[in-house]
């Protein structure tokens, strides 16, 4: 940040450190508190919500009532263990979110001991001089010093959306409200809860946050096994019953069906792999504002980008100027002529006097660098005409202290050229100049003035009678990497397509440097307003270049996309970019050089202004939802076995109809929820995924192709635990040999399906090579665990287990494992038939 004060700012010094210090202990910080929801409450209702805790509790209590007060206690204990997984995981979710917050902090520039800072917006005091220009969210009550053409949008207070001009009549201005056009400089009044924005904060606090396709898709999918096992409940009961007359045990029976059928897991795994995606997404530079971006992530078919900053490097040297007057084209290093000065001063009037955009950066540079004297201090800007007009220029007025007046302005250089009256010969030798410099890939822009002392100024800017001063060439080279990330979209499928103001030549002159695809299809704003709807249609997608955009042919690109039915991401950084940004499936802000109003109106901010982030983010959302879905899909596949070993004994008649207790669907449950939630959450990105095309954002979990493959894992799983206890009845080996035997190959087929469904493509030798260290720790556990069981006459003797041979070990390890070893062979078969292997 610059540290010399501008000169509109010489009267404004703002508080000393000493004078913030005072200002924050009597009046504190700038902070919106409120009514905190209690973590700890909201997961005790949660839990007493949750079927399968209340199907514990009501277990527990009939095994306390039926004198079995070990088992009571140990179901009791699962209670609170459940209990601590919840808790464990709300943390971990919380925690994530909690420094996504942190970190969409906003800045805030603030005039302090006569110099102009950028300090976060929570630091701010009252009684402070905060600068607040266009793009920008006004982050605290306060009252203008000095403002320029300043206009602010108050529709989060008023609800009215129209641009209110404000002034050092009309002073007062609100946290919250974003600046629509101009610069003002403020003090501070008000702070945090005290501001009007805070004072009505209140209601803001019940509002809760619309769910996402797929929240939805899971919560029915979870709802309609609960109704299911609600059903089951019911005839199992009632099977027991008639057949035993004992109607605890019966009711325990059932509630064991009961457990086996809710799918409780898969709620707690969405939770936690969206809110750790967006963490791990965090911590590679990428802010997630909505959880449901990280879901839409994976489905992107195309990113429309900006060029300025986002292809290029954003740093705006001014390279070379065409001076009119002389007709010579000269750099700022060279000997300059007296017309070369006064161009490069009318370049520096037309912009901010508080610089912030590079180009107008290099500009306030140049005329330092050429003029002796520096003009600067003595003259003030009275009238500022916000940039506007397609194509759009801008214009200030600046009163000397001899009452002299400067009408500078700057904009594309067809809106100059249009406004300045030129002749034929006039616009031939400057169109000769702008060619030139497109050619060489500079971004160009147009200079005029007015010779006028009249202070009788036009209602526009465009009504003024300028005289043509010359053409800035301003070259922004392109960011290094730009090449290697474009061909990862190309390679994921994601078509890429550049959408600027900048002009035709420009763009593709850089185009063609970066590896650019398709930089030969172009057009520009005001063809693409023309065309029809059915023109349209076809033209957006053919296209890759869109030049010389404005708000209006924007927004009409995205939704004319959408329509098309493509998943639409867009960078933007401007005020302009906001509702384009808003309407797209992904808006991308950046977050060093994109406005507060971009950075509101995106679902997503680039830290660092670096796309090859954005390809981060795609591969993270495929990621996580490729993980979600292996997740899912082994709930679903290791559900189907325990309902089915359950509850086929006990319909047909089996010798031995009640395998399962509840204690042992407990157990099951305990190994099940920390394997799919914790290891496929960590699982590393498959080698393929970047060269998959992108998924249709209308895929679910739940279709039947993944449902078919794990309804068939799920029973091949079941053949074998049946089979199991087929033939250890056939052997005559008793209730509890029977027992351990099927728990034992249920216990394998888990852990051998955990490693199995790491991935539906690559090969079980393929996927031990990933790196992840928690497959190892999980799998360690629950085989330490079952060898507790199995082992430990005290602990077998609670499960009702009888200890087992080699023999029989070796029996259940060959059927569990076989049970789901066959998959690998369907995998073969994709990898042959597949191009992306």
């Amino acid at each position: 940040m610059n540290s010399d004060l501008p000169f509109a700012t010489h009267n404004i010094k703002g508080l000393t450190n000493q004078e913030v210090l005072a200002s924050r202990t009597k009046n504190g910080d700038n902070l919106l508190i409120f009514k905190k929801e209690n973590g700890f409450w909201n997961v005790i209702k949660r839990l007493a919500k949750d079927p399968m805790v209340l199907i514990l509790l009501v277990a527990s209590v009939i095994y306390f009532i039926s004198g079995k007060t070990a088992d009571g206690i140990f179901l009791a204990s699962a209670i609170l263990f459940q209990t601590g997984i919840s808790f464990f995981q709300d943390a971990r979710s919380s925690n994530a979110l909690e420094k996504l917050k942190e970190f969409m902090v906003a800045k805030t520039r603030v005039i302090r001991n006569g110099k102009i800072e950028e300090i976060k917006s929570e630091e701010l005091v009252v009684g402070d001089a905060i600068v607040v220009e266009e793009g920008t969210a006004i982050p605290a009550d306060a009252i203008i010093l000095h403002s320029n053409d300043f206009s602010v949008n108050e529709s989060i207070l008023t609800g009215e959306s129209l641009a209110i001009e404000k002034n050092t009549k009309n002073k007062q201005i609100f946290k919250g409200t974003n600046v629509v056009g101009g610069l003002a400089i403020a003090e501070v009044t008000a702070i945090g809860n005290q501001t009007s924005l805070g004072k009505i904060g209140k209601s803001l606090e019940g509002i809760e946050e619309e769910k996402t396709p797929l929240e939805n898709q899971i919560a029915n999918f979870v709802k309609k096994m609960a109704m299911t096992g609600g059903v089951v409940f019911f005839i199992v009961w009632a099977i027991n019953y008639f057949n035993t007359r004992e109607i605890l045990n019966s009711l325990l029976q059932s509630l064991t069906l009961a457990m086996s059928i809710l799918p409780e897991e898969i709620p707690v795994a969405f939770t936690t792999f969206m809110a750790l995606g967006a963490w791990r997404l965090m911590k590679s530079g990428i802010v997630v504002k909505q959880m449901k971006t990280v879901e839409t992530l994976g489905s992107a078919t195309v990113i429309c980008t900006d060029k300025t900053g986002t292809l290029t490097e954003n740093v705006m040297d001014l390279a070379k100027v065409y001076d009119f007057e002389t007709d010579v084209i000269f750099k700022i290093q060279e000997n300059l002529t007296e017309s070369n000065r006064n161009l490069l001063q009318i370049a520096m009037f037309a912009s901010e006097p508080i610089p912030f955009d590079p180009m107008e950066v290099a500009l306030h540079n140049a005329y330092k660098l050429s003029t002796e004297t520096d003009e600067r201090p003595h003259y003030k800007i009275i009238k500022e005409y916000a940039l506007s007009g397609t194509p759009p220029m801008m214009t200030h007025i600046f009163k000397g202290k001899n009452d002299d007046l400067i009408v500078a302005a700057k904009g594309a250089p067809e809106a100059i050229m249009h406004v300045s009256g030129l002749s034929s010969e006039g616009k031939i030798k400057v169109e000769k100049a702008i060619r030139e410099f497109s050619a060489e890939g500079y971004r160009v822009l147009g200079v005029a003035e007015v010779n006028s002392s009249s202070q009788d100024f036009p209602k526009t800017q465009q009504e003024f009678k300028f005289k043509f001063k010359g053409i800035l060439a301003f070259y922004d080279p392109p960011k290094k990497n730009i090449n290697k990330v474009l061909n990862n979209f190309y390679d994921a499928g994601i078509n890429v397509k550049i959408i600027t103001g900048d002009n035709e030549a420009t763009t593709v002159s850089i185009a063609k440097q970066i590896g650019f695809r398709g930089f030969e299809k172009h057009i520009s704003g005001k063809e693409l307003m023309l065309l029809s709807e059915k023109d349209l249609a076809e033209k957006v997608l053919e296209t890759q270049i869109f030049t010389r955009m404005f708000p209006e042919a924007k927004l009409k690109i995205i939704n004319a996309l959408k329509e098309q039915n493509e998943i639409v991401a867009m960078t933007g950084d401007g005020v302009n970019d906001g509702p384009a940004l808003k309407s797209a499936h992904i808006g991308i802000a950046m977050g060093k050089k994109g406005s507060e109003i971009a950075k509101d109106a995106a679902s997503l901010i680039l830290m660092n202004d670096d796309l090859s982030k954005m390809v981060k983010a795609v591969s993270m959302g495929r990621k996580i939802y490729t993980n979600l879905k292996k997740a899912i899909q082994y709930i679903i596949s290791i559900h189907i076995p325990i309902i089915l070993t359950v509850f086929v004994p006990l319909a047909l008649g089996w010798i031995y109809p009640n395998i399962f207790s509840p204690i042992h669907i407990v157990f099951l449950e305990l190994i099940m929820g920390p394997t799919c939630s914790i290891i496929y959450e960590n699982e590393p990105l498959e080698k393929n995924t970047m060269k998959l095309k992108p998924r249709p954002l209308s895929d679910t979990f739940f279709s039947w192709k993944e449902l078919t493959t794990s309804i068939l894992q799920g029973l091949f799983i079941t053949a074998g635990t049946l089979g199991i206890y087929q033939y250890s009845t056939s052997q005559n080996f008793g209730e509890n040999t029977t027992r351990t035997m099927v728990f034992t190959t249920l216990v394998i087929a888990n852990i051998v399906l955990t490693l199995v469904n790491r991935s539906f493509f690559y090969s079980i030798f393929t996927t031990l090579r990933y790196k992840n260290n928690l497959v190892l720790i999980i799998i360690g556990i629950t085989l330490a665990l079952t060898s507790l069981i199995l082992f430990i006459p005290a602990v077998s003797g609670f499960f009702q287990f009888q200890k087992l041979s080699l023999i029989q070990l070796a029996f259940c390890l060959i059927v569990g494992s076989a049970s789901v070893l066959w998959y690998e062979l369907v995998k073969v078969w994709k990898r042959k038939t597949s191009k992306n292997a």
